[in-house]
């Protein structure tokens, strides 16, 4: 080895689905939005003044800021804009988790989470999930050095209570607790309804899935004024200069057209309850998701077999080979048109 080589950091690198471009194909493996976004955004690009690209975006991102603020009801200084929630969340761990205790999420969920834990050099303890994927919140009540989990949880798709989430939070407080709920819009429950009590709360959103702006790469963070000032902090020490004029200004457009925010949203709410019937019918049995994803496993055919029938059908889904998931799969809510066409093979391959 080469002594330079021995000082380069290395760590395993977060795995993100497959990202195919086929005619007619179905994507089903990464959660995006089947729908367009809102029109106002479709209009404020096609009206861009690229003159403004010359310049430097708002440091601050101060009109999204602005609009996010407006929407949840908080304050401007409660608010921080990232470049996609795995930005904010990156940000967050790099600014909050510096402790020598380890942090703790659970052991199947959201797989960057160690990432970022290995990347950082933050120490790290996995809590493993019951039989039936849920979380047990009395085992967070451990020392730690924060706790990050998602609500609803990926990829289970489970949904926790309020009351369980706050039991985590108010047992914890000697900690930062990060709630990512990045698919929040689709379930029952946001811990934003705790913001007022808890000043260790870090409620973290993205605009890639109920907004349908996966490829602007906007998330967010509500939390109280001092972690927010703390993360913007951090984040101007390291690159000032994070979010682009056009995402700036579409992210505004997404967040003011509430209207079709919930009219995209409940159809794929309505698509994924009839899916869990269709595929219930099927053999498939699963969780009850409060996700745009449902999260299966087959009564007798492996979820592997499964997987690469439907990718041979240029059906796309999420399969991990890994320990007590590995005969499940992720199934993205498409329009209805594509999930017929999800069905069709299915039955194909179960004749």
């Amino acid at each position: 080895m080469r002594e330079w080589e021995k000082y380069i950091r290395k760590v395993t690198p977060y795995t993100p689905g497959e990202q195919p471009n086929k005619p007619n194909m179905v994507k089903l493996n990464t959660n995006e939005c089947p729908y367009p976004p809102s029109p106002k955004v479709d209009e404020i690009l096609k009206n861009f003044n690229t003159d403004l690209l010359r310049l430097y975006p708002s440091p601050d991102v101060g009109p999204l800021v602005k609009a996010i603020a407006a929407y949840h009801n908080v304050d401007e200084k409660q608010v921080f804009v990232g470049v996609g929630s795995d930005d904010v969340i990156g940000m967050a761990f790099l600014t909050f988790f510096n402790s020598d205790k380890p942090i703790l999420f659970p052991d199947i969920t959201y797989s960057f989470y160690d990432v970022w834990a290995d990347l950082f050099r933050i120490p790290y303890k996995t809590i493993p999930v019951d039989d039936d994927f849920k979380i047990n919140i009395a085992d967070y009540n451990i020392p730690n050095g924060g706790i990050i989990f998602a609500n609803p949880n990926a990829p289970t798709g489970i949904e926790m209570s309020l009351s369980a989430i706050e039991d985590v939070i108010k047992a914890n407080q000697d900690s930062i607790v990060i709630v990512d709920e990045a698919y929040a819009d689709f379930g029952t429950v946001t811990a934003l309804d705790l913001l007022d009590k808890y000043d260790n709360l870090l409620v973290t959103r993205t605009f890639s899935k109920s907004r349908a702006m996966a490829g602007a790469r906007i998330g967010f963070a509500i939390g109280s004024e001092e972690l927010i000032t703390a993360m913007q902090n951090v984040k101007f020490a390291y690159n000032s200069y994070t979010m682009n004029q056009p995402a700036i200004l579409a992210g505004v457009e997404a967040i003011n057209d509430d209207e079709y925010f919930k009219e995209i949203r409940d159809k794929m709410v309505a698509t994924r309850e009839h899916a869990k019937l269709r595929l219930a019918e099927l053999g498939f049995e699963g969780t009850d998701s409060k996700t745009n994803f449902l999260f299966v496993t087959h009564v007798s055919a492996e979820a592997k077999d499964i997987f690469e029938f439907l990718k041979s059908k240029d059906i796309y889904v999420r399969y991990w080979n890994k320990p007590r998931i590995n005969n499940h799969l992720r199934i993205s809510i498409g329009t209805d048109e594509e999930m017929e066409k999800l069905y069709e093979a299915l039955e194909e391959f179960l004749a």
